[in-house]
């Protein structure tokens, strides 16, 4: 590219063709290797590094291949989700908390979408399976199984030309090819009553536009819910919910995840949401983790500038400003990323090592990790 095309950030139409024929032959690579039928359960079996987890992201790189060059949605990320426990991801729009979900239940839209490199290891119970290895046709018995998904937006998740039973009908028979029809309609009605709807009949034999936002959210719950999977990701559970709804699904969550000893990952912006649901914290920014612990430590001794950006910017009960804080700058060009720490340029507190590659994890504590290069020199005490 001419240094006239990248200082412009313009793309010729050759440029856009070339880098096109080479993202075909890495897309049609990646996705032929996905397609393969009969694939043998050892290509994909794997240990987990702690049986304690019931997901392991280990370096996950989920890139998308586009016109314009490559987007690096997902760059590196490591995290884990302990049995029984609520993880709140958290993070501005487009740091790639919601691909990150998806790469999980290998819903990254494809061919453009892939997991290019790292595992996700999940615990089954007996046995553990590496989803970025694992084929789509092994995939769709784990996923709404042992892994469901309550989407960010209810007014869309469902089929508007399909009644609600019909639905979670169709969720419940895949996965339980042995039942019959009554034993379906039966346990579907079940998953209505279990979200705290009355009249689970009536709702039953409805279309999804006749019910009010706060119901199809709870709809969208029962689904997810249905066939009692060990790890439920909640991705913006409350968006577009007035507030009494808000805590009324938020409480439902938390009752219903102690009822079926789940899991939760919880993708949110609201940092309220995550200090009142959240065991664990992993704050993601431009694609990679920069900041994860428990919850308590995370909230009360918030390490990284972007994590110290995030708290301040949001309001405080009787504390009355002018104007809130907002962070300075933008975030970088997803498809020409930098060499350097990728907050530096927004960053009021940045040092000289900043100019370096991406810094390491810093262990502040046990369980409390920052990547920022103030604390590499000093092993975890601030400059």
């Amino acid at each position: 590219m001419s240094k006239k095309s990248n200082e412009t950030s313009y793309i010729s139409a050759r440029e856009s063709r070339r880098i096109s024929r080479e993202n075909q032959k890495i897309t049609k690579k990646l996705d032929k290797r996905l397609s393969r039928k009969h694939v043998p359960e050892s290509e994909y079996l794997t240990q987990m590094k702690d049986p304690g987890n019931v997901v392991e992201f280990d370096n996950l790189h989920t890139y998308f291949f586009t016109d314009v060059g490559t987007v690096k949605a997902v760059d590196g990320v490591t995290f884990n989700v302990p049995v029984g426990k609520t993880v709140g991801i958290v993070g501005e729009s487009g740091c790639g908390k919601s691909v990150t979900s998806l790469s999980l239940m290998q819903l990254v839209q494809r061919p453009n979408g892939q997991i290019v490199e790292g595992a996700i290891r999940l615990n089954l119970g007996g046995k553990a399976f590496d989803v970025a290895k694992m084929p789509i046709e092994a995939m769709q018995k784990v996923r709404g199984n042992v892994v469901s998904m309550i989407f960010q937006e209810p007014m869309t998740s469902l089929n508007p030309v399909f009644r609600i039973g019909y639905q979670l009908d169709e969720v419940i028979a895949l996965h339980n090819p042995d039942m019959d029809e009554d034993e379906v309609k039966s346990r579907s009605i079940e998953a209505i009553k279990m979200v705290g709807i009355a009249d689970a009949e009536g709702i039953y034999n409805r279309y999804p536009h006749e019910l009010s936002g706060g119901m199809r959210q709870r709809i969208v719950i029962a689904m997810a819910l249905a066939c009692n999977p060990r790890l439920i990701i909640a991705d913006e559970p409350t968006t577009a919910l007035d507030v009494t709804i808000q805590a009324q699904i938020l409480e439902l969550l938390r009752d219903l995840k102690s009822r079926i000893n789940a899991s939760i990952m919880l993708i949110t912006h609201d940092l309220g949401v995550i200090a009142e649901m959240a065991d664990y914290v992993v704050v993601m920014y431009a694609g990679r983790v920069v900041e994860k612990g428990l919850a308590s430590e995370v909230f009360l001794d918030p390490r990284h500038p972007y994590t110290i950006g995030l708290m301040e910017s949001k309001p405080v009960i009787n504390k009355k400003v002018d104007r809130l804080y907002s962070i300075p700058g933008a975030v970088p060009n997803p498809v020409n990323m930098p060499d350097y720490c990728y907050f530096r340029d927004r960053c009021e507190k940045c040092v000289e090592r900043c100019q370096g590659k991406y810094p390491p994890e810093i262990h502040v504590s046990d369980t409390h990790i920052v990547s920022c290069w103030r604390y590499f020199d000093k092993g975890g005490a601030e400059e």
